[in-house]
Order: C-alpha cells, then structure tokens, then sequence
C-alpha cells in the first residue's frame, strides 16, 4: 500500500502541470482531494464536456424557518487549479475521488463566516522566500513553481512535491502543534485517508494545500483523532455545481485564497510554449480592438524587451511584471489608460465558467436558465447595457424578468439611469456574479418559478411593509413585473394603510409612486380602475391636510415639505387630470391667501407653481411684500430661494430674464441690505443662482447690468446714471433738513 501527498499552492498552475505529471506518473487507484466531502456525490460532473471552469463548489444551509443561521460558502476551481486537474485526471481514469477536508456542515455550525481558507500561523512562502534570499515571496514562488514547463521545452522538470513536502515540514517544527480548526481540518484528513486504505485502495494520491501535507503523513493514532473529531456540531447543507469566473479568483475580490493575476496564470497554464510571445500578441488584440494601433513590429520589440527585463532580473522567465512593464513601454506607448484596460481584460481576465443542466438545481434556477435561454440573455461577467423598446413584446418580456427578479432581490440587472416617464424604452445594465446562484436558491423558497416566486415575495413584503410609501413602491414593482396575481393584495394593504394614515407628507411620499403606476398601466395594458380609486382619495386627503402640515415648519422640514410638494405637483401633471389639478391648485390657492405660519421656501415655491399655471396675477406684488423691509432677511432669501429655484421650466430663473418688475424687485432688495445682514444671506442666494444653468446666469446678470446702465434710452436711467424719479423725493428731504426750502 502505497501514499503520496502532493501539496500544492492553491490555483497555481506549475503546481497543476507538475501534479498532473505526478498522477500520471505514480498511477493512484484513488484520489482524495482538499475540499467539503459532502460534494463526493457531485465529482463526477467534473468529467462532463458541458462542465467549463472556472467553477464553484457552493455549499449552502438555509438556517431555521425564519433564515436564522443561514449559511453559505464557495469551493472555487480553475482550470488552472491543481485540485481541479487532480478531480479531471481521477474522473476521467475512472478512479475513486473523494473530497477530505472538514465537512462544510461542520464548519458551518462552527463559524459564520463559513470557511477558513488560510488557518494557519505564518506565511510559509514568506519564510521560504526569505530563506532563499528572496525579499518578494509571490515572485521568488512563481519562478520557482509556477514557471515550471514554460520556457518553451515543455518540460518540467522533476517532481517539485517532495521538497515542498520536506520544507513545510521544517516549517511546522517551528510553528509548533496544530490547534483548533488547523487540528480538526488535519485530523478529518486523516480519517479520510484511514478510509480510505480499508476500502481497499492500494494507491492513494491525497491532494492538499502544501501546508497539510506533513500532517497527513504523520503517524497520528486514530484514536487521537477521533477525539478531536468527537462531538463536533453539524448543520443541514446542500452542495452543488455553480458557475465562477477569474475576476471572483483574484485576491482584491477578498477570497481568501485568491490570486492576483488568474488570466495570466490561466495563460501560463494553457499555453506553455511561447507563453510571452502568445500572451503580447494578446495584449495587441485587445488594444486594436478598441481602435488602437499596435504594429507587429512593437509586439516583436515588447517580446525582447520583456526577455531583457527578465535577464537583468535573473529570472529563469519573464514573468507578469516584465511583461506589463514591456506593454506599457512599447505596446500601450506609457498610456496608463490602455494599461489598465490590458490588466483588466487579460491579467484578471472576464471568464465565466459554465456547469452542465444535470447539475443539481432548486427548480427556480432551472427555470431562469430556461428564460434566458428564451430570450437570449447570456449572463456575462462584464457589465453589459440592454436597451429595451417596451413596443416589442419579445423586450417587455425581457424587462418583465429583469423586474421580477428584482422583487427576489436577485440584481443580476440595475435599471441604468432610471426609466423615462415619456419613452417606451428602458435601458439596463446586466453583470452576472457567482452570489445571484446562492440569491436564487434563497428566493426558492417562495416559488419554483421566477414569476410565481417574485408574486409571493410581493405579498410578503406587502404584509410586512412599515409604511404608505413602500407599499405604493411595491404597486409599482408590481406592475412593472407584470405580476397581476400579486397587485390585489398590495393595492388592500395599501388602501388598509392610508385610511388610518393621518399624516398628509405621508400620502404625498405615497402618491408620486401611483401616479407612476397609472401611466405605465396605459403602458402595459394593465387595468386601471382599482389604482385610480386610490389615487383619488389619496389626492382629495392631500388636498385637505396640506395646509397643517406645511406650517409651523423649521428650515430642514420645510425642505423635506418642499420636496413632497413638488413630487405631488409632477405627479398630478403628469396624470392630467383636470378634477385632480383643480382640487390641488385651489389647495394651494389657500395657502398663500394665508400665508401666516408659513416657511419662506414654502411660501415662494407655491407662490411659483401658481404662477407657472397661469393663477396668479399680482406676482410682483406678492414678491414685493416678501423682500419689503419688515421682512428678516434671512426670511426673504428663503422666500426668493423657493420662487426661483421651482420653476417648472427647464430653468428657474429664467423667469428673471423675461420679468424684469421681478429682477428689479429682487436686484433692489439686494442692493438696501444692511452690510450685517449680508453674509447670512450671500450663501442662501449662492445656492439658489447655483441651480441655474450657466447661460441662465449669463442672461440674468446682462439683465442686471442694464437695469443700471446710464447711457441715454435705458430704462431706469438718466445720462449721469441718476433716476431722478427715484432721486427727487431723497433730495427734498435733505432741501428741507438743511432749511433751503419750505416742506409742502
């Protein structure tokens, strides 16, 4: 009976290459790998054509009834990762493979972090690489292990696993005894190992992080270590197939075992002859994809440029660094720009792996795959944009499922800058993340299907919904999902919510959301009898509480006020009904009849949305009272701040611009402050102009500036720039003080 431990550098691909020989070569009858042993039933998937690394072990326990203690984790492999190649190899010789690490249901009632990837009490490549005299650990391994069989011969070498087995075990010695979980992952090795050997097998290849391999040759009594097994808590988990792609492979996606350049080492791995010149050649590729010329001659002149790099660095091989630093030079020209793009398309790399239909599947992941077959939504690591004609039933069908799966809180798309109230488009942004499977299995539990589960959910967070605006939200998600089954029962606990919510900002919040619903019912056909009933009263109860609840206001609430009277006001515009807008402008009609009590913003912004709609006569008059010198100041900037800055124009101030009795109004105010007033009021007007555009400010300061011009036919002035009808009654009074003439 015979043992070998090949202990590897998780995703290297010299450890996979030297372990793929190592099997080859040795000739086990069974293969124990580095991974949870509740997966031994799903090994065999390894060996079908569909399965397409990289790919994930995803081990997931649902906690108790109320998601309590749910869990899950992830046992990635790339087609570069030694285990993968050890699964590959045992699969397709017919041998016996198993997983021997510490079940994923014993982890899992251990910690809620899931599993440990680094459990251990140094950094053994550190000490190595200092050892050797080498200060950067990553590149002394690389050129040690990982370089291995890529000079271009192809060949490898001897077998690297006995001296890394011989130089961890030294490194042990100085570590001392294992403890806690390093002890318990150790001793299920070796239980799996003893297994093993009585089931018969004669030649046993355990594959494992270097790390564990002294510890699974040493001679531990079995019933050492079936007392640090004993009494270990477990948890019901579930283990399947998922795909994974190279950039959740890379260490600043915070898997702990990740690696910093998984496109090179997929490179490295399955292109060993010519790994540079291949790789360069790439990197032309990629610029001239996006238009960027790169001549043969400058991959040619980065290929010995990265060879010099390497020389004068006495690596046996360029490696990542000599060749991005040739590509910056020669390829990219110093542009960092094209840099980055080289590092993010090929160092890390966009690959999505892919898993066969027989993989074990909850039947809501069956049912998605079955959509985006359907519709020909490919998921993508890279974000992609979808524009979608709502016109075309084959993209509302699209949109539909996007939104539904927003409901499961499944965000495999984000609506891309929101929705066009006034289009039949959407636009999207779809990116496909390993986590939307362990997304998809949790949504399980309300349905086998996308559309019956997102109704479900629906109904769910409508009963547990804590206000009147997430529920007229959820109508509108509802409708946008085409989920009709579940709009009844949002639409009851929304009119349950509303008849006993007293508070008018409250129904303001609400409304906007319903108004919005309406129009997209038009939209997508969808009946608009029961949402028009709400949004009726929901409009007659506004109407009747504005006036309490916009008075007696401090400066953060009047502009929380504000923002739920202008949402209202859009809202009612854009559902164009005329009974609605009477009822709500003759609301605010009453307002600023008695304005006592009111913010200044407040007071302006009504002031302004009456006169945009055409019911006001007396604005000067009005704006006049609000700047007159019994006003505070700081009051008749609010005032000026609410009138501009809530114009339903494309542009507030431009009514400055075409009103000039109102700039007067606003330009003398300004110019008769007290200099104490000043700066309390230079930063409220500072924010008001600010919101203007800039040709918006060019036009009113011209207009300014003419108000005080003093050539002849200006208005306001005469040629000394003296307004003599301003300026006469002034001079009598100082006539009559200094005694020249008689007072009338």
């Amino acid at each position: 009976m015979t043992v070998e431990v090949f202990g590897v550098r998780h995703h290297g691909p010299g450890s996979a290459r030297a372990l793929r020989a190592a099997l080859e070569e040795f000739k086990p009858d069974a293969v124990l790998v580095e991974g949870p042993p509740e997966a031994d039933a799903l090994v065999g998937l390894a060996g079908d054509p569909e399965m397409v690394p990289p790919v994930a072990l995803l081990a997931y326990s649902p906690g108790d009834p109320s998601g309590e203690g749910r869990r899950s984790a992830f046992w990635p492999f790339a087609e570069f990762s030694p285990e993968w190649q050890a699964i590959r190899y045992g699969v397709g010789a017919g041998l016996t493979v198993r997983f021997c690490d510490l079940p994923a249901a014993v982890t899992f009632a251990a910690s809620p972090e899931g599993p440990d990837e680094r459990d251990v009490r140094l950094d053994p490549l550190g000490e190595l690489a200092r050892a050797a005299g080498h200060a950067d650990a990553e590149r002394w391994w690389d050129d040690v292990v990982e370089h291995r069989g890529t000079a271009g011969d192809g060949a490898g070498g001897p077998s690297p696993f006995p001296a890394i087995t011989e130089a961890m075990a030294e490194l042990r010695e100085r570590a001392g005894p294992p403890s806690g979980a390093e002890e318990r992952r150790e001793a299920y090795m070796r239980r799996t190992l003893r297994r093993a050997r009585k089931d018969g097998h004669e030649r046993i290849a355990v594959v494992c992080g270097a790390w564990h391999a002294p510890a699974v040759l040493a001679d531990v009594p079995a019933a050492r270590d079936d007392r640090t097994l004993r009494g270990l808590d477990r948890v019901r988990v579930a283990m399947t197939w998922v795909p994974w792609t190279h950039g959740r492979l890379a260490a600043h996606s915070r898997y702990g075992a990740g690696v910093a350049s998984p496109g090179w080492y997929h490179h490295l791995f399955t292109a060993p002859d010519r790994p540079v010149e291949r790789w360069l050649a790439g990197a032309a590729r990629v610029l001239r994809a996006e238009d960027l010329h790169v001549s043969p001659a400058q991959v040619i002149e980065a290929v010995r440029l990265a060879g010099s790099l390497a020389a004068l660095r006495g690596r046996p091989l360029p490696g990542l660094d000599e060749v991005t630093e040739a590509a910056r030079a020669v390829l990219c020209e110093g542009a960092e720009p094209r840099v980055d793009l080289l590092r993010h398309r090929l160092v890390v790399g966009e690959r999505l792996g892919a898993v066969p239909p027989r993989t074990p599947m909850v039947p809501l992941q069956r049912d998605l795959r079955a959509q985006q077959r359907r519709l020909r939504l490919k998921p993508s690591p890279r974000p992609r944009d979808r524009d979608l004609d709502l016109r075309r039933p084959f993209d509302l069908d699209r949109s539909r499922l996007l939104h539904r799966l927003r409901l499961l809180d499944v965000g495999w798309g984000v609506p891309a800058g929101g929705r066009s109230t006034g289009t039949f488009r959407e636009t999207w942004t779809l990116e496909w993340r390993p986590e939307l499977d362990v997304a998809l299995i949790e949504a399980g539990a309300y349905g086998t299907t996308v559309r019956g589960a997102a109704a479900v959910r629906a109904e769910v967070l409508a009963a547990d919904a804590a206000d009147l605006p997430e529920l007229t939200g959820l109508a509108e998600r509802c409708l946008l999902a085409d989920l009709g089954e579940a709009l009844p029962a949002v639409l009851r606990a929304l009119a349950d919510r509303a008849a006993v919510d007293a508070g008018a900002l409250h129904l303001m919040a609400a409304l906007p959301a319903l108004v919005r619903t309406l129009r997209y019912g038009d939209v997508r056909g969808t009946s608009r009898d029961r949402l028009r009933a709400v949004v009726d009263g929901l409009v007659v109860r506004i109407c009747v509480g504005l006036a309490p609840a916009v008075s007696g206001l401090d400066e953060d609430a009047a502009r929380a006020a504000l923002d739920r009277v202008d949402a209202v006001h859009g809202a009612l515009a854009l559902l164009a009904d005329d009974a609605c807008l009477d009822r709500w402008r003759g609301a605010l009609d009453r307002l600023v009849a008695r304005p006592d009590g009111l913010h200044g913003l407040v007071e302006g912004r009504v002031t302004r949305l009456l006169l945009d709609a055409g019911r006001l006569a007396d604005a000067p008059g009005r704006m006049a009272r609000a700047v007159s010198a019994g006003v505070p100041p700081v009051r008749a900037a609010s005032w000026i701040e609410g009138f501009l800055a809530g114009g339903e124009l494309s542009g507030g101030g431009l009514i400055l611009v075409h009103d000039e009795s109102l700039l007067r109004l606003v330009d003398t105010w300004l110019a008769d402050l007290p200099a104490a007033a000043f700066p309390d009021v230079l930063p409220l007007l500072r924010r008001t102009f600010g919101t203007f555009s800039a040709a918006e400010r060019r036009s009113i300061g011209a207009r300014a500036r003419r108000l005080h011009d003093p050539r002849p036919g200006r208005a306001g002035a005469s040629a000394t720039g003296i307004d003599p009808s301003r300026a006469d009654p002034a001079a009598a009074t100082v006539r009559t003080i200094l005694g020249w003439e008689a007072p009338e």
